[in-house]
């Protein structure tokens, strides 16, 4: 078998274990905090400002979308937020694989995007070893106050999930989930 020449990052990017304290990543991932720190203490009476800030944070973002701060992400360019969405106060989206949020979604305080998995073998935890898995948002989506979606997880368009909900699998489209781990209730109309 030939050996890996990727560096760290293609390894993460790949979804492929990589070293997590690798010198690169550490290197971006201060960026990202830095960058998030200003946009945290931005005034949001110079909506320019956390424009250009967001701008150079995230992977894309959409028009019309208002971010509240405070926001925090591990790298900020696998983030990536449709338009006309809004994402109140405290998300925490980890962001070591691609997470994508689409057009006219609404996120609630406190919501954890979580990408990042561990291995369950001691050995190459200690040794620093992790993996991500991507994480989806359809259009018009809502996740409420304290929602937890878990890494590998797509969320269908139109979907409320309940507040405090952990979402551990996939959820289709037009659907209401609660609990932990969240469970679809009901399917959801337009009337």
């Amino acid at each position: 078998m030939a050996e890996d020449t990727r560096s760290q990052r293609e390894r993460m990017l790949a979804g492929d274990l990589y070293i997590a304290d690798d010198p690169q990543l550490i290197q971006e991932s201060r960026r990202a905090e830095g960058l998030a720190k200003e946009y945290n203490e931005s005034s949001p009476l110079d909506p320019a400002a956390r424009l250009r800030i967001l701008g150079e944070l995230l992977g894309s973002l959409g028009a019309e979308t208002e971010i509240r701060p405070p926001l925090y992400c591990d790298y900020g360019f696998n983030l990536h937020v449709g338009a006309r969405t809004f994402v109140n106060y405290g998300l925490f989206a980890l962001d070591v694989a691609e997470i994508r949020i689409g057009d006219d979604v609404q996120i609630g305080p406190a919501v954890l995007l979580l990408t990042p998995t561990h291995p369950l073998e001691p050995g190459l935890r200690r040794e620093k070893w992790e993996a991500a898995e991507p994480i989806a948002i359809g259009d018009n989506a809502w996740l409420g106050g304290g929602v937890i979606v878990c890494p590998g997880v797509s969320i269908g368009e139109n979907t409320v999930v309940g507040a405090g909900s952990v979402v551990t699998r996939d959820l289709p489209a037009g659907v209401l989930a609660v609990g932990n781990p969240a469970r679809v209730v009901r399917s959801l109309s337009d009337g």
